[in-house]
């Protein structure tokens, strides 16, 4: 079918486009190997999957987590270096219980995949510990059982894991860290769950958020220890520890409860973490600044594989929230503005690593929803000669 002048000239601007990433990839790839992101789809305005390929290659953003298993995106990553976390829906738990669901779950959601798409773990379920539905919470234990069940079926429970993500409001206790228990209410639920995690070597999921506490005492919690900035800090009274940032408090928090449980086998990670571009007005802390003070730091951190204070030697696993800005999410303001991008493509702030080798960080990268590309005048006059000579 011959192609009319509106599609070779996308074609070609594609190639454009395609060809300045690969020319400047010593100006703008990064030292971002460490860093997970959390791709959320709840919008009517992100660039297809396929440019969203593009933009985390181009920031070496290798470990991507979806909230479900979304054909399109594990399709568009086919053949990348990109690990995915995929999600299993709290909707879906009552159904996961019998195997033979759960193994139809798998051979249609993560079978047709994997071979080409390097899909490494499925969280089942999301937050359900700290709800007050009793009934779903029972759930989640044995369908991650049946999940797991029907990956060994197929072959593969080596290549693919189970867990299932908490927040925070499942701990009682979490100051001093030392000192962190989870809800006695949750003990019979947890016990099980962290055996069964020791058992395949499943790591234990928290979606972690210092910008909670800061909103919610921000007379009493201090935006410096909350934002990895210079601080007083805190010391455990009783480890002697001293903790320079609230997040890594939280982790160990999680890892003395887990130890009160008896186990000292299972690695906590951080399946979320982020920090809020925008706010209502009662949402203190919310704004671009803060944002990339919280994430430039942590990422910081991160490059240097640095560990918490209980756990200095097991560097700090995240993935943070989120890749985009999210327009349909309900809730106040900040639940629409967590992202590092707009959905067009440009950053919403800078997260201060631009100074790392010379490197900047967050590469301008600007698609409208028509399909015609703007690339930014970042790279050399000489770069867009050569790129332009596609068009003669």
């Amino acid at each position: 079918m011959m192609m009319g002048n509106s599609s070779k000239s996308n074609s070609l601007l594609c190639k454009l486009f395609l060809l300045l990433f690969t020319l400047s990839g010593s100006v703008v790839r990064t030292r971002g190997a460490g860093l997970g992101i959390n791709y959320g789809q709840i919008a009517n305005d992100l660039p297809i999957p396929s440019r969203v390929a593009v933009l985390l290659e181009s920031l070496n953003i290798s470990r991507v987590k979806l909230y479900d298993s979304d054909p399109n995106v594990l399709s568009a990553f086919a053949g990348s270096d990109v690990e995915f976390i995929i999600g299993l829906g709290n909707e879906y738990l009552v159904d996961m219980k019998d195997l033979s669901k759960a193994q139809d779950w798998i051979q249609q959601h993560v079978q047709p995949y994997v071979g080409r798409t390097k899909i490494t773990c499925i969280v089942v379920g999301n937050e359900v510990y700290s709800m007050n539905d009793t009934q779903l919470i029972g759930y989640v234990l044995p369908a991650m059982q049946s999940i797991y069940t029907s990956l060994t079926n197929l072959g593969l429970q080596k290549q693919v894991t189970v867990s299932t993500a908490h927040s925070l409001n499942i701990l009682a206790n979490s100051y001093p860290p030392s000192a962190g228990t989870f809800r006695p209410d949750l003990a019979s639920y947890i016990q099980p769950l962290l055996s069964f995690l020791s058992q395949i070597d499943a790591p234990f999921l928290i979606n972690a958020y210092p910008f909670f506490a800061y909103k919610g005492s921000p007379n009493d919690v201090s935006l410096q220890y909350v934002l990895f900035e210079p601080s007083q800090g805190m010391t455990d009274p009783t480890t002697n520890l001293k903790y320079d940032n609230m997040l890594y408090a939280q982790i160990d928090a999680i890892y003395s409860a887990i130890k009160a449980m008896g186990h000292t086998d299972i690695e906590v990670r951080v399946s979320e973490t982020g920090w809020p571009s925008k706010g209502d007005a009662d949402e203190a802390g919310a704004s671009p600044q803060n944002a990339g003070l919280y994430n430039g730091n942590l990422l910081k951190r991160i490059d240097q594989r640095q560990g918490t204070p209980a756990r200095p030697t097991v560097p700090v696993d995240v993935h943070v929230f989120a890749l985009f800005n999210e327009n349909l999410k309900p809730g106040p303001t900040s639940e629409r503005n967590y992202g590092l991008y707009y959905p067009n493509g440009t950053p919403v702030y800078s997260i201060g690593l631009q100074e790392v080798e010379g490197k900047g960080y967050l590469p301008e990268f600007t698609i409208t929803s028509n399909s015609n590309m703007r690339v930014p005048l970042i790279f050399t006059v000489s770069m867009l000669a050569m790129a332009l000579s596609l068009f003669a």
